[in-house]
């Protein structure tokens, strides 16, 4: 760690915070949907673009966050991101209609990646090996939180009284604590000599390097498609909570409160097996865990005629803790890949992970959330989908390993 650093638990602190916009963004509104379906006079497939418009431009923004870190500095880069989507947020908050609505998400959408992108730069630039690990960890646990209460803060705005607008404003004032924050506590990461100059030929020619990299695109793989299982049913949520579980606008704890937690509960442990255990044989836990989850949500789901608290969200809190059992090792990987161009490895790993996630929210959840059998299916899937990425990027390291003559 760097002498000009702050303490280690203010920078989690603070590198959560900045992640967690991000995911505010998606889940607070979640409560609103009927209400805003009915304000804007459209249908909730209508609504529900407000999620898919979102993630569609916080992925491709995620190739340039990166990239404009590597050769801005990472704190310039987070702050400029903050301010343009507080910006968005107010006209989120102002708009009137569907159209104009997600003109302000879309952009929400293109800066609301700075935070978790530029972050992961960050820990690298100051940590190394199980240090890095560690720190990663404490800031998926603590950043895990903010899916499972945004959609509760968005519940508890509708109940007492206010409009979906004031959801709006309360990301309004959470981004400027968040640029005062940042401000005061972050440092500079990233000094002036060991900038890259930004240049589109170079940046364009360093993405198809990475893009054509089959190592990084398994990794990345790997950890995008099993954070879709879980991602299924967040984006699916309000069909879930109010539909099938049959809960209102202040019911969403009951999904979120266990799936977050288990993230929670992954982190912890990551962090606490970081130098113990073998990163191969952390991953084969989590990928064990998810395993799993999976065959006991498939079958309770088919075991009952309507699903039920607690049992129905049970199965999903043991899929976040495998999960986070896996994450921080596979973007740790991506990132000692381009030790030179971390922002940039760390922009193509988050824009795999959007891309997938957009697809998931726009095209998969509309197909699957109808019935908790199809999504106990697709979550089940993309978590096999995961897993076979990871054994294949297992079973070619192996064959590199033969192949290599040793001196």
């Amino acid at each position: 760690m760097t002498p000009a650093s702050p303490s280690t638990r203010r920078l989690a602190l603070l590198l959560a915070g900045l992640a967690m916009f991000g995911p505010f963004s998606i889940d607070t509104i979640f409560p609103a949907f009927l209400l805003l379906g009915e304000r804007m006079q459209v249908d909730q497939v209508a609504v529900q673009q407000t999620i898919s418009v979102y993630l569609l431009f916080y992925g491709l923004m995620s190739l340039a966050h990166g990239p404009l870190s590597d050769a801005f500095g990472r704190k310039r880069v987070i702050i400029g991101g903050l301010v343009l989507f507080i910006g968005a947020s107010i006209g989120c908050a102002l708009s009137r209609d569907m159209t104009t609505l997600l003109v302000f998400r879309a952009l929400q959408g293109v800066t609301a990646g700075v935070g978790v992108i530029v972050g992961r730069a960050v820990i690298r630039d100051l940590y190394h090996g199980a240090d890095a690990q560690r720190l990663m960890s404490q800031v998926s646990m603590i950043f895990g939180v903010a899916p499972a209460i945004a959609p509760i803060i968005g519940g508890w705005i509708l109940l007492g009284g206010g409009d979906w607008p004031l959801i709006f404003w309360f990301l309004v004032l959470f981004g400027v604590v968040l640029l005062l924050a940042t401000g005061k506590w972050l440092p500079e990461t990233h000094p002036v000599e060991a900038r890259t100059p930004l240049s589109m030929r170079e940046l364009l020619r360093s993405y198809l390097r990475m893009g054509s990299n089959p190592r990084l695109l398994r990794l990345a793989a790997a950890g995008a498609f099993n954070f879709s299982g879980i991602f299924l049913y967040i984006a699916s949520a309000p069909v879930f909570v109010m539909q099938h579980l049959k809960l209102g606008e202040g019911g969403f704890a009951w999904l979120f409160i266990p799936t977050i937690g288990g993230m929670t509960m992954g982190s912890f442990l990551s962090g606490r097996m970081a130098g113990r255990l073998t990163a191969q044989r952390q991953i084969g836990i989590g990928f064990g865990l998810c395993a799993v989850s999976a065959v006991l949500n498939l079958g309770y789901v088919l075991a009952v005629p309507q699903i039920m608290l607690p049992w129905a969200v049970l199965p999903i809190f043991l899929g976040g803790v495998g999960m986070a059992l896996i994450f921080p090792i596979l973007a740790l990987a991506v990132l000692d890949m381009y030790p030179h161009q971390r922002g940039l490895a760390s922009s193509m790993q988050m824009f795999i992970q959007l891309m997938i996630n957009t697809v998931v929210a726009g095209v998969v959840s509309p197909l699957l959330s109808a019935r908790p059998l199809h999504l106990a299916l697709g979550y089940a899937g993309f978590f096999a989908v995961g897993a076979s990425f990871w054994y294949w990027e297992r079973h070619c390291e192996q064959r590199r390993a033969l192949l290599t003559p040793i001196e």
